[in-house]
């Protein structure tokens, strides 16, 4: 044999060896690092980390049960650390993946206090702080696949929605915290989900975490996934996880099918909303052994592959079509900024054909992009004088915001003195349009409703509660819920935002932005917002859901000037139902409904206070064993009508009360958590 071949052999044996070793290597997907938190090497914090992670990884680890926590030191050199491993992996892939991600934490994040590695069959957290038994929504991530099509695109969300949120409710209330299933979607295709919390989760905690997962992951994708550090949820169509390893009941127990490769993504869009994501390598652990001799030159590609993909990750446009990460740290300014000709051309210049909405704030039009992608496109007023940077930092704020039910912000342009923001398009008009309709109300069953107001507490829980930032929305009304083609509600508006100091729960404010009707009266007569001003737009929101009718054209009834004032008379007379709309009165439950009224006139109280917060309302919408409070008398807002602003077509107000000037390019505040 040539020392030539020989070297060829060599070489093609090492790569090989190789390719092998990584094969058997866990997978990894993701890392956060939060690098606000550091420390130096040979402290004592150093010391107690390094005997944490050895703790975790010794032969005497839990990697039967799957989760460990240990911790080590006193404050402030103290650090607390878990690892979770895939319910379905066996002791041994556990320990392996394990022992592999406490050697690569140190060089993935090598002098940060806050750090969570995520691979695919385990994961890896470590903090300063406690965080044991405490719901996370910092440091996630999502992974999606291509489109499904069409055609059957409303259909596969409803099953993907009722089969994640069914395998939920099982894992919440399992002692592993941890569940699989699988339904039909086809003849000869099914749908597996998988779903997980930590065990040291209540199973409050953990329903919650995985519903907000659930929420938050694109269901019209032939796959998808969004892990917390508390949570994770996963679908796919085809079986992912190891059925026999799973130790928890499947929905059905027929043979599983045939191992299909992963479906490839559609070709790689040019259009500008694709440069919104980042693509990140899609890493499947297929458990089928390779048993072909491997030639060197298909080695040869396969690496060639693997290398072309590590790099396309790092690069900052992206296919949409394509697998596609959302990290704390991804979502950036460069990567959301549009260009105007585009958005120009795709509006078609703007024309009034186009137009969807107008008011104080500027104008909207529907736009449609070369590969077919529909936006809604909104042409900020020129009258602002917020400055293109604090503009800039406050889009890239707004676009991390990743939930079911708000309306995402997919990117900006701040070209030609124009401002301008790009939403992601939802067909049916604003809840205004059908409910305030006498032609079109009757399309809104009670079941709609109730689903709708569902919706809306747990799209304004996330802003206040389960987003990174705490978020008033401060303008929440009928004409700011957007109803998508499964007419699921999704809250808009809330983008032109302020950033605050942290820890901060409420504000005053001389510049009174909302609607007549929906303002709280301490925030409408003092400029005093908090989560609580919220809260009372909520309630309104709720009672005119219910009756039909518009709070801020409310004609007179039995001396009753406003729908809360309504309201509270009907409640306290004995006669709630007396409220309810007459097209929906057959045909509705009448205890939910009244439960609904009783949660509307708590949102309404005069006192901030008295009022709940949405995780309470949550609770309340989802629980027929919760006991609600007697409400008291509502807030009310009668010293003198607003003047109406003549931009603002939906009455955006200043009072004669309290000398106050709009904002129509402020209308969300955001505090940092």
């Amino acid at each position: 044999m040539s020392s030539c071949t020989s070297f060829i052999v060599l070489v093609l044996f090492s790569l090989l060896a190789s390719y092998r070793a990584y094969a058997q290597n866990p997978h990894y997907t993701y890392h956060s690092c939060s690098n606000t938190t550091t420390y130096t090497r040979n402290s004592t914090y150093s010391t107690n980390l390094k005997t944490l992670l050895s703790s975790l990884s010794s032969p005497d680890a839990s990697y039967s049960t799957g989760f460990q926590n240990a911790t080590v030191g006193r404050d402030p050199d103290r650090v607390t650390g878990l690892f979770l491993c895939r319910g379905d992996v066996s002791p041994e892939v556990c320990r392996s993946c394990v022992a592999y991600s406490v050697n690569e934490t140190l060089s993935r994040c090598p002098n940060e206090k806050e750090v969570v590695l995520y691979y695919e069959e385990c994961m890896l957290r470590y903090s300063h702080r406690n965080i044991l038994s405490t719901l996370v929504y910092e440091g996630g991530f999502f992974m999606f696949n291509g489109n499904i099509s069409s055609n059957q695109e409303d259909r596969f969300e409803d099953l993907v929605s009722t089969t994640m949120n069914q395998a939920a409710d099982k894992a919440a209330n399992s002692s592993r915290k941890f569940y699989t299933i699988k339904a039909n979607w086809t003849a000869l295709q099914s749908l597996y989900g998988l779903v997980q919390c930590t065990p040291d989760l209540t199973r409050y905690d953990c329903l919650r975490c995985l519903h907000q997962s659930i929420d938050g992951i694109p269901l019209n994708r032939i796959g998808g996934r969004l892990f917390w550090p508390s949570c994770n949820a996963r679908y796919e169509l085809y079986l992912f996880f190891n059925e026999n390893d799973t130790r928890t009941p499947l929905e059905q127990h027929a043979p599983p099918p045939p191992q299909p490769s992963p479906l490839p993504p559609p070709p790689a869009s040019t259009s500008p909303v694709s440069s919104l994501t980042r693509t990140g390598k899609h890493h499947e652990n297929s458990k089928v052994l390779i048993v072909a001799i491997v030639v060197g030159i298909v080695v040869a590609v396969l690496i060639f592959i693997a290398g072309y993909c590590f790099l396309a990750k790092r690069t900052k446009k992206t296919s949409d079509n394509a697998p596609a990460f959302y990290g704390d740290d991804i979502t950036t300014i460069e990567s959301l900024q549009l260009d105007y000709v585009i958005i120009q051309a795709a509006t078609n210049n703007y024309s009034e054909n186009n137009k969807i909405g107008e008011g104080g704030f500027g104008e909207v039009y529907k736009g449609t992009f070369a590969n077919g992608v529909e936006v809604a496109v909104k042409r900020l007023s020129k009258s602002s004088r917020q400055g293109d940077t604090e503009f800039k930092n406050e889009v890239a704020v707004v676009a991390k915001l990743q939930h079911r039910n708000l309306v995402r912000l997919l990117g900006f342009s701040l070209e030609q003195k124009e401002r301008i923001l790009v939403y992601e398009y939802v067909p049916n008009k604003s809840l205004d349009y059908f409910l305030f309709d006498p032609a079109k109300h009757g399309q809104l069953n009670w079941t709609l409703r109730y689903k709708i107001i569902e919706g809306i507490t747990r799209g304004i829980l996330y802003l206040h509660q389960d987003s990174r930032l705490t978020i008033i929305h401060r303008d929440l009304k009928a004409s700011n819920i957007l109803l998508d083609r499964n007419m699921n509600p999704k809250v808009a508006d809330f983008g032109m935002a302020r950033i605050f100091g942290m820890d901060q729960t409420q504000d005053n404010t001389s510049k009174i932005v909302g609607t007549y009707g929906y303002m709280s009266p301490e925030y409408a007569l003092h400029g005093q917002f908090s989560m609580k001003s919220d809260v009372y737009s909520f309630g309104v929101l709720v009672l005119e859901i219910i009756s039909g009718m518009k709070n801020n054209s409310f004609y007179e009834i039995d001396g009753a000037h406003d729908l809360v004032t309504y309201a509270w008379k009907l409640w306290g007379n004995g006669t709630a139902l007396n409220l309810v709309d007459p097209i929906i009165i057959d045909n509705c439950h009448n205890s939910e409904v009244v439960r609904c009224i009783h949660i509307g006139l708590l949102c309404v109280q005069e006192d901030p206070v008295d009022r709940p917060t949405f995780s309470t309302i949550f609770v309340m919408l989802t629980s027929d064993t919760v006991t609600l409070p007697v409400p008291r008398q509502p807030g009310f807002f009668v010293q003198s009508r607003p003047e109406r602003d003549p931009l603002d077509s939906d009455q955006s107000t200043t009072t004669k009360s309290d000398p106050t000037s709009v904002d129509d390019a402020s209308i969300t505040d955001i505090y940092s958590r």
